[in-house]
């Protein structure tokens, strides 16, 4: 029972720092669209909606670090692990988005098939792809911190942020 208890634990800690990260960008985005969006009749995401969907991006990032062929470019300089997980976890991201929206249509529909087609005739593509491109570049700044965090360490990344500030002036 207590190795049960310690895993959920060791699991609870790795979605919690994607969760809060998506949690927080997601919810300016709302925000963000929500002004833009005002009067136009397109429906807006509640903050649950935003939350379930920063829940789904921290297990989008669970689901793809799980892989093994992940962090395929240890060595090699940040901008290829960033541009391959940025490709990796938006992927996954957009298709758990897509499986989301389809169980929501399935409910009312019956069929797989009949929700697809009613998914895909209800898309407004202008605000899909503008989210979409919100994802993306929320996706890749995370990706960015994250490799910048694992070649400077954790505590060096702390000690710059919030640490005593240091004077480097020659």
């Amino acid at each position: 029972m207590s190795h049960t208890i310690a895993k959920l634990k060791e699991e609870f800690a790795k979605l919690l720092p994607p969760t809060i990260y998506f949690f927080i960008t997601l919810h300016l985005v709302a925000l963000i669209r929500s002004l833009l969006l005002r009067g136009t009749g397109i429906p807006l995401l509640s903050s649950v909606g935003v939350t379930i969907a920063a829940l789904t991006l921290g297990k989008a990032v669970l689901i793809a670090d799980a892989l093994p062929f992940v962090n395929r470019y240890p060595h090699k300089p940040l901008a290829y692990n960033v541009a391959w997980k940025t490709t990796i976890y938006f992927v996954v991201a957009t298709f758990l988005h897509y499986l989301e929206r389809l169980y929501d249509f399935w409910k009312e529909a019956g069929s797989l098939v009949a929700a697809n087609d009613e998914l895909l005739s209800q898309i407004v593509w202008p605000h899909y792809w503008g989210i979409q491109i919100a994802l993306f570049l929320i996706v890749f700044m995370y990706c960015a911190m994250g490799e910048l965090v694992r070649a400077i360490g954790r505590d060096q990344v702390i000690a710059m942020f919030f640490g005593p500030t240091v004077n480097v002036r020659n």
